[in-house]
């Protein structure tokens, strides 16, 4: 059977085993164990029989083997599952950046499907669905008892159609319906712009494309500012990222690293352990840089920002990060479908598991928004307000580049109102950029 590394929400890979070098030695203690698997099997084969004979109904003996593989699957944890060909080669497209469906990351918890993160620019970003939002019921028929396949299965259909969903948010007393039109996903894992003379960085995803989309991008944007010597620093954001493709997270990691580790793997045999070590080489040449997370900041984002902030390369800023710190192998099987398993932990170069813990950012700020009425009571009286005020006596140029001030800070106000947790990272980066000036 072959095997190939795909992190899907995972974002890391795990060697074979190479068992034959321990079957010999192992067989004679294992005999009573192996007696007892054989005695299972043997008792699943006759519960099988007996479903397919007595079944009130007539049954699929392909979904009937293909649900007990299920189940067997997401009885270890929420991230193990089966595979079926079809969901397989779905899989295998959404890496390459264009699918169909709602543009949702999703998991399980509790019986209820949970929101990891909206993709950006997709039918659930428009409709407002939030990381960490519970979804109860599809079409208004409850998810418990659903396998996350299951519920997924559900959520896709034909491009034009529509689907209700029934969410649970923190904060929100009552749940509520959201109706959401299937679309035809495609996505541009990494984005590029100028904030002033700051060079913001938006990664949605690590798929095939997010390290070189990243790279162009960076370097578009440099030159747009005139040279690397008028940009003040780099913001990269991770928001709301769910993860995505190990070798990718590794690469924009050491985009931004000369050297040392970048994340490790360790499963249950020591010896089939990783290990990632950037490369020298800095996109941003040492600028200040500073990465944003939130609880949709999963997986492979935080490979990338656990290495960042254990070797004090960036500032991080947000909410603490989603804490997917498990590694998914993808094992092909035969007849086209494949299985998805946990086989290992990653570990930041400090040696920290952010299993279910999360990355804290060195800086917490929450999103918020600011109401227009909120921002007209921030505004106080000044002196040019008053009748009667003598008239400034700047010069043409001083008068100008006074506009040109006013402007600016206008600006970083409304940024601050639509998104402050960039609005922080900007002041951040400026901060960094005049300390690094008068060293």
């Amino acid at each position: 059977m072959n095997k190939f590394a795909l992190a899907t929400l995972a974002g890391a890979a795990a060697g074979v085993i190479a068992a034959t070098q321990f079957v010999a030695p192992l067989v004679a203690q294992e005999e009573p164990a192996a007696r007892t698997i054989y005695e299972n099997l043997d008792l699943f084969g006759s519960v099988f029989e007996r479903v397919r004979a007595a079944y009130v109904e007539k049954v699929d003996d392909t979904k009937l083997i293909e649900a007990a593989i299920n189940g067997m699957l997401t009885s270890l944890d929420p991230h193990s599952s089966y595979l079926p060909p079809s969901d397989f080669d779905d899989m295998r497209v959404q890496t390459r950046g264009e699918f169909g469906g709602l543009g949702i990351e999703v998991t399980m918890e509790n019986g209820f499907i949970k929101v990891v993160s909206p993709i950006d620019d997709t039918p659930a970003a428009r409709a407002g669905l939030q990381a960490g939002d519970f979804i109860t019921h599809l079409n208004g028929e409850s998810v418990l008892g659903l396998t996350l396949n299951d519920a997924v299965d559900q959520m896709r259909g034909p491009v034009g159609s529509e689907i209700v969903l029934t969410i649970v948010r923190e904060g929100v007393e009552d749940p509520f319906d959201v109706t959401i039109v299937r679309d035809t996903i495609k996505i541009r894992a990494s984005r590029a712009r100028l904030e002033g003379s700051v060079v913001v960085l938006r990664v949605t995803t690590f798929n095939e494309q997010t390290y070189p989309q990243l790279e162009e991008g960076l370097k578009a944007q440099v030159e747009a500012a005139g040279g690397i010597e008028n940009v003040t620093g780099f913001v990269l954001d991770l928001r709301n990222n769910p993860g995505g493709l190990l070798n990718q997270a590794v690469a924009v990691a050491d985009a931004f690293l000369d050297k040392g580790e970048i994340v490790s793997t360790r499963g249950r045999d020591p010896q089939q352990g990783d290990r990632y070590n950037a490369t020298p080489g800095d996109l941003a040449q040492g600028k200040p840089l500073v990465v944003l997370i939130n609880q949709g900041s999963a997986s492979a984002s935080e490979i990338v920002a656990g290495a960042l902030q254990d070797h004090h390369r960036a500032v991080l800023i947000g909410a603490k990060s989603f804490g997917k710190g498990s590694v998914q192998t993808i094992m092909p099987l035969q007849g086209g479908g494949a299985i998805r398993l946990t086989t290992a932990r990653y570990y930041t170069p400090s040696g920290r598991s952010i299993q279910a813990l999360g990355i804290e950012p060195d800086i917490l700020v929450e999103q918020r928004k600011l109401a227009a009425a909120e921002e007209d009571k921030r505004r106080t009286r000044s002196e040019a307000d008053l009748r009667g005020r003598l008239e400034s006596s700047l010069s043409e140029d001083e008068r100008k580049q006074f506009e040109e001030e006013r402007k600016r800070l206008e600006a970083t106000a409304k940024l601050r109102a639509e998104d402050l947790q960039l609005a922080y990272a900007l002041d951040v980066i400026r901060s960094l950029s005049v300390f690094q000036s008068q060293r």
